[in-house]
């Protein structure tokens, strides 16, 4: 039962992170998005990113109780150090480690002042393709035809947001 709550949220946490990434480049642009008000638009990437955020903590957090990963503390926290397919598991703890960083910057993001807060924030950016290459690399459905399907949706999300703002 936990190896199916650590997958199902691993799988969920991509989407929700793909909805936020995609809103966050979208909302930088600056222009309209579908006709919808930036404070909208906006408060639908924060709140995906929170929710991301929450089952991101379930995937992990569930992990350290599943016999099968067989994770510690540490595998979970310091990148690269644990036996179960390291490269892969590395990548999902460096995502995990950035993620945790750009939600502590946001939360001090008064003390820290906006250009201080947006240079961490662009890290953001960063998360996403790592956390993405961490399921493809270390998920056991990565060979599945859904997680193939629901990985090129999630790309081609991103890459749709990417292209428009740059090129528009």
């Amino acid at each position: 039962m936990i190896w199916y709550i650590a997958r199902g949220a691993g799988v969920m946490a991509l989407l929700m992170l793909t909805v936020s990434v995609t809103l966050g480049i979208a909302t930088r642009q600056g222009k309209p998005l579908a006709g919808l008000p930036r404070f909208a638009v906006a408060t639908v990437h924060r709140n995906a990113s929170l929710i991301g955020l929450g089952l991101v903590l379930t995937h992990v957090l569930t992990l350290l109780f599943d016999s099968y990963a067989n994770l510690n503390p540490i595998d979970l926290l310091v990148p690269f150090v644990g036996s179960y397919r390291s490269f892969w598991l590395g990548l999902g703890t460096l995502a995990f480690d950035l993620l945790l960083i750009v939600l502590i910057t946001s939360l001090n993001r008064a003390r820290l002042g906006l250009r201080a807060w947006r240079a961490v924030h662009w890290t953001g950016y960063a998360i996403w393709p790592i956390a993405l290459a961490h399921g493809l690399g270390t998920g056991t459905d990565a060979t599945q035809l859904w997680m193939g399907v629901l990985a090129v949706g999630c790309a081609t999300a991103v890459a749709t947001a990417a292209t428009w703002r740059f090129v528009t």
